[in-house]
């Protein structure tokens, strides 16, 4: 296929993306098997069938900015009160469960060899903490649930990823276990060491930089910064992403300016949603080519046994292994996991969906091992696939159920978050005013308009937090309905100012994005 094809073929995806995320809206299921069937469609055109995705492709423009988004948008304050169980969970429950996996695949497909089986278990034993946080954000339940999640699926994804490196390495050259340490010793702390000076030069460049464009360019280009290079190196690209994204992720407020925060987070929020759906559809696409290429050396009928096996071993090990904790907290490191609720491990262990880095990784597994072609390839990636898929749809859509059951949902509990901090910051406001009037530097006039909108605020927001879940809802909704009004008459007002040429373009734009920064939302609230 020609460059342009590729551009073309591009265009198709994304458009393909934007019309799968339509549909699953409107019929409400999972975006997931949606984006899958349309690929599949897509990809049984014949000039699709030309496409051909390079492992390295997915490796190098998928990877980077998911990992890098995920450390960027994480706590590390939460995380480092559970620090223990998150490391038994995402060092001790991965490894465990990617070399189950393993044997289970091989098990079953003896011929693929442990090397490729262990790649596959590594593939598809991180869990996708993304998927699992919407649903159990949207029901309400525990924050510190959330933080263990968020922070397993954090480590976990550089854990498997290493751990897929040296089994695709050994695939073509066979390890011995001292040699494979070594390399897993100089792998893990080079990504480290790379990963803390690109966060560091960035750091240090961004202070530097006025132009809201140039740092816009810089919070883009990081997480290839650091993952590429890396890999070039013979490092973990996995563990620099991971470092300089939680490096900068905590100090975003110091280096970046409110607009370019506010257009960053849109950028990213936007690219990775884009980047996880491409890959589903992607998959789709090469979807009927794997499995013609594994039916070369496996029974269809096998090859969904295999799969659907392997899918069952994925749920029960990691539910067998959050709830074997148990009985070990009094043994180091899982001494942390003692005041674990069971309600909270049956909550995890069901949350372990797989996504979009079980994909990429399992994507990326290599065409040629040994100079001669990889016949195994595309039984593995049918297993993979079936796993995402399988984990997203079955868990996912009986995880907020599970949560009821088990009454550990807690609906509006977020809700409540968001209106105790915007009471405290009112307050806060109101003291500032108060000190700015005693130092002489505002009347007393301007003063007291001041505190008149922050008094309303706060009776508004204790307001909501009296009313009842059902009552506070409503208001809520009316709040927002009454908000898009009175934003659209300002919008309106500033269109006729333009036309009547009042003001120019320039002005026009300009007071346009503040508009866009200031009601971008009606908050979570609705206030």
């Amino acid at each position: 296929m020609s460059v342009e094809g590729y551009v073309v073929a591009t265009l198709v995806i994304v458009v393909a993306v934007i019309l799968g995320q339509l549909l699953a809206g409107w019929l409400r299921v999972p975006g997931a098997v949606v984006l899958v069937l349309l690929g599949l469609a897509v990809g049984a055109t014949p000039w699709m069938q030309s496409l051909v995705v390079s492992p390295q492709v997915i490796l190098l423009v998928f990877l980077p900015p998911l990992i890098y988004n995920a450390a960027f948008f994480s706590s590390p304050k939460d995380m480092r009160e559970l620090i223990r169980p998150i490391v038994v969970m995402a060092v001790g429950v991965t490894l465990l469960t990617a070399l189950g996996l393993a044997g289970v695949v091989y098990l079953l497909m003896p011929s693929v060899g442990w090397p490729a089986a262990i790649a596959l278990g590594a593939a598809i034993a991180p869990t996708d903490a993304v998927a699992a946080s919407a649903i159990l954000k949207r029901v309400g339940t525990p924050r510190r649930v959330l933080t263990l999640l968020e922070g397993e699926s954090l480590i976990n994804d550089g854990v498997a990823l290493t751990l897929f490196g040296l089994a695709v390495t050994a695939m073509a050259h066979p390890l011995t276990p001292q040699e494979g340490l070594v390399e897993l010793v100089r792998v893990v702390a080079g990504g480290l060491l790379y990963g803390a000076v690109v966060a560091l030069a960035v750091s240090w460049s961004r202070t530097r930089m006025r132009d809201p464009s140039l740092q816009l360019m810089i919070v883009l280009i990081t997480p290839f910064v650091a993952y590429i290079p890396a890999e070039m190196l013979g490092f973990s690209g996995v563990l620099a992403a991971v470092v300089s994204g939680i490096y900068l992720g905590t100090r975003g407020e110091g280096l970046l300016p409110p607009r370019v925060r506010v257009n960053g987070q849109t950028i990213w929020s936007t690219l990775v949603g884009l980047l996880e759906s491409m890959l589903f559809v992607v998959l789709g696409l090469r979807l009927d080519s794997v499995a013609t290429a594994a039916r070369g050396h496996f029974a269809l009928v096998d090859l969904v046994w295999v799969a659907l096996a392997t899918t069952a071993a994925a749920v029960v090990l990691r539910m067998g292994l959050m709830l074997l904790v148990a009985p070990l907290h009094r043994i180091p490191p899982f001494t942390g996991l003692k005041a674990a609720d069971p309600r909270e491990r049956i909550v995890i262990g069901w949350s372990g969906m797989r996504g979009a880095v079980s994909l990429a990784i399992a994507l990326s597994l290599p065409t040629m091992v040994g100079g001669e072609p990889f016949t195994d390839r595309g039984a593995l990636i049918f297993v993979a696939g079936a796993v995402v898929l399988g984990t997203l749809v079955g868990q996912g859509t009986t995880l907020p159920l599970l949560l009821r059951k088990l009454g550990m949902a807690q609906e509006g509990a977020r809700r409540r978050e968001f209106l105790r901090a915007d009471e405290q910051m009112s307050y806060a406001a109101l003291g500032r005013i108060d000190e700015l009037l005693r130092e002489g530097r505002v009347d007393e006039r301007t003063a007291d308009s001041l505190r008149s909108v922050y008094t309303r605020r706060i009776a508004h927001v204790r307001g909501l937090l009296d009313a009842g879940d059902g009552r506070a809802r409503e208001r809520v909704n009316g709040g927002k309905a009454v908000h898009a009004q009175i934003t659209q008459a300002r919008r309106d007002a500033l269109v006729t100012m333009y036309r009547e040429g009042g003001i120019d373009h320039e002005v026009f734009q300009e007071v346009s994005r503040d508009l866009d920064i200031r009601d971008s939302g009606t908050g979570p609230y609705g206030s």
